[in-house]
């Protein structure tokens, strides 16, 4: 009686067995068995060994002499006109108040030296007494023995003169907003960016892999439209909706048109429709504001709404890099995902340490924002006195476009229309330029422009002599 009983269980085991075999669906044992196949196979086989082929030193000679090896980049033509403008515009000096470029000695109204930073003694001083300790390069990115005690000097008075909890230093300005957006908005996210944004930002964009939907420059109803649809999208999947991030993002002074954001009602719109800001103050930073700390002081609005701030040192401060700056654990972040932080070179201690000495130069004197204003409203008046031109851009901007009233349909024609202005303004001593960009990427491209950059150090007669010779440069190409 015990050994039956004892055979009872395997016998019911094996039953079971064979019905559950029984209940597979036959495409799962399909798989299963050519599973166990494919493995028995490599199991077995030979590793494959490509048989040894031994050239004779004359059929090495052959192949070598038949190889062609491809151009590392495409034939360009010798008259290409961004050729051409390198071979003349060769600057020999520092880019200050005065350029000197084609053997003059020019008023400088091309580069972004908006606070006169550039050959400043006490900067250059400095820079070269951080040489003497540091040398002239880090050789590694910050995580890889790139910290110097110079970064985190420089990241800590940033953050303090932004009234923000931590700042992050880039070693390359355009690298720093194109890094930021891609380290916190990832595929399946949604940012809201104005049409007029920089190169930099539109490579941020695409880094990112969000879905990205436009709204028309500075149009705050636009903007609002967007977000409702949005928000109707969410209510149809919340599930979605829990996971997807939200994010605006618009520069605060723009590059490309020279007017403001309207932040205060950005703000308001973050609120109401919980969305994260990305503010992009490049040409803002060291402008705006009593003290030059941007948009946020300009409108009087507390920098903790902004989820994060980015800007260039390569403008008013004059250096080279950029920085970020925010809540520390926004900050900490980048420090892991920030591509242009982690993975390139830190910024060379000697352009940190000149940057941190600008800065304190610019906090120092107040005043030098007060006089370039004055600057910018006064060339501003004079520019628009010009006939068959508009100015763009707002009469406190240090960035203005000088664009043709009545353009032709032909945007290479107008480029060489506002070349010819160009040079013969340099021909009278006064340096412009012509705004550049890459046609083909660009996402919204600009009218042609030639672009002037306004410096708080311009006296009141260099003013009057740039507006004289552009407007004289103007009417003798109008009346070619």
């Amino acid at each position: 009686m015990s050994s039956t009983m004892a055979i009872l269980p395997a016998t019911w085991d094996m039953y079971d067995l064979v019905q559950s075999f029984l209940r597979t669906p036959t495409y799962h044992l399909v798989v299963e068995v050519c599973l166990v196949l494919l493995i028995i196979k490599l199991i077995f086989s030979k590793s494959y060994k490509p048989e040894k082929m031994v050239l004779s030193e004359k059929e090495k000679e052959e192949l070598i002499a038949e190889w062609t090896p491809e151009p590392l980049v495409p034939d360009i033509p010798e008259d290409h006109p961004v050729i051409q403008l390198m071979e003349k515009n060769i600057v020999t000096g520092p880019p200050g108040k005065y350029i000197n470029i084609r053997q003059k000695s020019c008023i400088n109204m091309a580069t972004m030296n908006f606070l006169g930073m550039v050959a400043n003694k006490t900067i250059e001083d400095e820079a070269v007494r951080c040489i003497k300790k540091y040398g002239v390069g880090s050789c590694g990115p910050r995580g890889f023995y790139g910290t110097m005690d110079v970064h985190l000097d420089l990241e800590s008075k940033l953050a303090t003169f932004m009234d923000c909890e931590e700042a992050i230093i880039y070693s390359y300005g355009f690298a720093t907003i194109s890094s930021a957006i891609p380290a916190y908005s990832k595929r399946g996210d949604v940012i809201f960016c104005d049409e007029g944004v920089s190169f930099a930002i539109q490579k941020g964009l695409v880094a990112s892999r969000s879905e990205i939907q436009f709204f028309k420059h500075n149009d705050m109803e636009d903007l609002e439209r967007l977000l409702q649809e949005q928000a109707v999208k969410d209510k149809k999947n919340p599930k979605k909706a829990k996971v997807t991030r939200r994010f605006i993002v618009v520069e605060g002074l723009y590059l490309n048109y020279g007017d403001i954001c309207p932040l205060p009602k950005i703000v308001e719109l973050k609120w109401k429709y919980k969305v994260r800001i990305f503010l992009e103050e490049s040409f803002s930073f060291g402008v705006l504001g009593e003290a030059g700390k941007g948009v946020t002081e300009y409108f009087g609005i507390e920098v903790d709404q902004i989820d994060l701030i980015t800007a260039s040192l390569e403008n008013a401060i004059s250096s080279i890099g950029g920085f970020c700056v925010g809540k520390k654990y926004v900050i900490d972040h980048q420090r892991l995902s920030g591509l242009g932080y982690c993975f390139s070179a830190s910024q060379p201690p000697l352009l940190a340490a000149a940057a941190a000495q600008a800065l304190m130069l610019m906090q120092e004197d107040p005043g030098m924002m007060i006089k370039l204003r004055e600057n910018c409203l006064k060339l501003h008046e004079g520019l628009t006195s010009i006939n068959g031109i508009k100015v763009v851009g707002l009469p406190h901007s240090p960035v203005k476009h000088l664009r043709l009233v009545e353009p032709s349909d032909d945007r290479d024609l107008d480029n060489q229309t506002l070349q010819l202005v160009a040079d013969r303004a340099i021909e009278n001593k006064v340096a412009c330029t012509v705004a550049r960009y890459l046609e083909k990427e660009e996402k919204f491209l600009p009218p042609p422009s030639i672009r002037i950059a306004v410096n708080c150090q311009l006296e009141s007669t260099e003013l009057d002599t740039v507006i004289s010779v552009l407007a004289k440069s103007f009417n003798e190409v109008f009346a070619l």
